[in-house]
């Protein structure tokens, strides 16, 4: 994560330095209570979607702002990095492999070729747009693969601008959300069975929580493929920073101070472990049920504090090319997935 400079940089205050995690932990805390009883108050706002929010409005309010760029900033930096990783390793207990061979060897090998061309034709399409920084890189692994964790774990293992992570986390929510209100409109006219609308869903739709959403008003016939489609899409997280990771010590580019970046980073080995033993069966559900919502209580702290870093009047500088490869990206990964679908029923 890098801290403001040039012409927004201005002098910290004895009063605004950082004073040790502690407080900023405190305030992402806060932050996800807060975010959690937004959406209690509206079940169609996610959760991580009010976190993001509320990081951002945190960063913006008078006083508060104060707190977040000084004593809170070591502590939000830390949420919004190390808290992300271990959300993300944890992201791996909702994936087994016998559930995965279960879908049959047409459809696994149907989510790859979706995935691998969603994510560079969203990725080519965001540098011919001149998008800044990362974020072409940054959105195409949220709409290709899992949203916001997957902005996350290319953004840390790139060192990526926490704006442009920001930016991406917000785009890939907008248009995920957008999918539940549209994709079930389109369930009959395009002539799918339920299982196919499932596969379609799990294939096309970025956050598993608006894959539940989105393919839950077809039924549990349609729910279960899309999870199972959704999560072989989650399993492919690991590979993808690995082949990032290579390409960054090509061009030896790694964290500060970091030289070049390891092979596979700690918590992809982290979620891999997860799955393998998720695949054991040993895990009885409450354990399971527990670590999915430990998962997202550290998934939303974490985006709280990406939230509190972003500066508004910088992404106002790029909003209207942002929103033209977001829904294009939306088109294409749709697109790609139906033909996936089609091809593999």
């Amino acid at each position: 994560m890098t801290a403001l400079t040039g012409p927004r940089a201005r002098r910290v205050t004895p009063r605004e330095r950082p004073t040790g995690p502690v407080p900023g932990l405190a305030l992402a805390a806060a932050g996800v209570a807060a975010a959690w009883l937004a959406h209690r108050a509206v079940p169609a706002l996610p959760m991580l979607t009010a976190a993001v929010v509320l990081g951002a409005a945190a960063a913006h309010t008078p006083w508060l702002s104060t707190q977040v760029r000084g004593r809170c900033r070591g502590g939000l930096t830390l949420a919004a990095k190390r808290l992300m990783r271990a959300g993300i390793v944890l992201l791996g207990l909702k994936l087994g492999l016998a559930d995965v061979l279960g879908l049959g060897w047409a459809t696994v090998a149907m989510v790859p070729a979706v995935v691998a061309a969603s994510f560079c034709g969203t990725w080519w399409l965001g540098r011919r747009m001149g998008l800044p920084g990362d974020q072409p890189l940054l959105i195409a692994a949220g709409y290709s693969i899992c949203g916001a964790s997957a902005i996350g774990a290319v953004g840390s293992v790139h060192d990526s601008d926490d704006e442009d992570m920001v930016t991406s986390v917000a785009l890939v929510t907008l248009c995920g959300t957008l999918a539940i209100a549209v994709l079930p409109l389109l369930h009959g006219p395009l002539g799918l069975t339920d299982a196919e609308f499932g596969r379609w869903v799990g294939a096309g739709v970025h956050d598993v929580g608006q894959v539940v959403a989105t393919a839950g008003t077809a039924g549990p016939a349609a729910l279960g493929e899309a999870v199972l489609v959704k999560l072989l899409r989650v399993a492919l997280l690991a590979p993808l920073v690995a082949v990032l990771v290579v390409a960054a010590r090509h061009r030896g580019r790694g964290g500060p101070g970091s030289g070049r970046p390891p092979l596979v980073p700690l918590f992809v080995v982290g979620f891999l472990a997860m799955v393998a033993l998720r695949s054991t069966g040993l895990l009885p559900a409450q354990v399971l049920s527990t670590a999915a919502a430990l998962q997202e209580l550290l998934l939303a702290a974490a985006l709280f504090g990406l939230g509190s870093a972003v500066h508004l009047p910088s992404l106002s500088r790029t909003g209207p090319r942002v929103a033209l490869l977001g829904l294009t990206a939306w088109v294409l990964i749709a697109t790609t997935a139906y033909a996936g679908v089609l091809l593999t029923a």
